[in-house]
């Protein structure tokens, strides 16, 4: 039987792939900074689906040593990983510049660092074994910075980057990197937000996307469709034009 490890198993995002792998038959490693807060989740998996729900702690700001102990503990290696950690800055904190060292550390720290921190040593076990899959939650934000939300892109467009590197590098070893883009998800981090329903995704729509780029070996996912050619637009505007508009 297959596992798959979630790394940020609180979030929504995270809930909703878990089930999903589970429902499929994947036992699951839940991995998330208070562990205690997921058993119920764990509970529930394995109730429902007669699988292993486990549950772990990890802190993706918590560094090299402890992201190298975590990944020992892990008994058995997962065969799939997936980073869902993300975190954005609430807009009514807004401008960007005002943000603290101590804030604008946690949106790079948890959208790239600490990504690129653990998944460096996941994928380097997988090469060793020439299998295993990862897949990384980025952004559409990541695909050109704009003001209401800079931060937060660029980190989401160094891990798209990084992904896309990956991906290129452990290819040729058996190991498979995908890239899942949802644009706009209704979650805790978008209450109170209005959000337009054709460019939103739910968590479950989701974990789909996941689980099929898991499954079909995609590189690049956007869960809602519509983004890939609003994006293609967004890149296209010249720069002189694109510097004095307010997105």
């Amino acid at each position: 039987m297959s596992t798959v490890l979630i790394l940020g198993a609180t979030s929504d995002i995270g809930v909703a792939i878990a089930r999903r792998f589970a429902s499929a038959g994947y036992n699951v490693q839940l991995a998330a900074r208070n562990p205690a807060a997921i058993q119920p989740l764990a509970a529930e998996l394995s109730g429902s689906f007669k699988i292993t729900a486990t549950t772990h702690a990890f802190d993706a700001a918590a560094g090299d040593t402890a992201h190298s102990s975590f990944l020992e503990s892990l008994s058995p290696l997962p065969d799939t990983t997936v980073y869902t950690i993300g975190y954005m800055r609430p807009e009514k904190e807004a401008p960007e510049l005002t943000s603290s060292g101590d804030e604008t550390a946690r949106v790079l720290t948890a959208n790239y660092t600490g990504a690129v921190s653990i998944l460096n040593k996941i994928a380097a076990r997988y090469v060793s074994q020439k299998k295993g899959t990862i897949l990384g939650i980025s952004s559409v934000a990541g695909e050109r910075g704009r003001q209401s939300n800079f931060l937060y892109g660029s980190a989401k467009a160094a891990f798209t980057s990084y992904l896309s590197g990956l991906r290129n590098y452990c290819t040729p070893l058996g190991v498979h990197v995908s890239t899942i883009k949802p644009g706009f998800v209704y979650t805790k981090m978008t209450a109170g937000l209005t959000l337009p329903p054709r460019l939103t995704a739910t968590p479950q729509q989701v974990a789909s996307a996941v689980y099929r780029a898991a499954e079909k070996k995609k590189n690049v996912v956007y869960v809602k469709g519509l983004w890939r050619w609003i994006m293609l637009v967004i890149r296209s505007i010249p720069e002189p034009i694109f510097k004095k508009l307010k997105l």
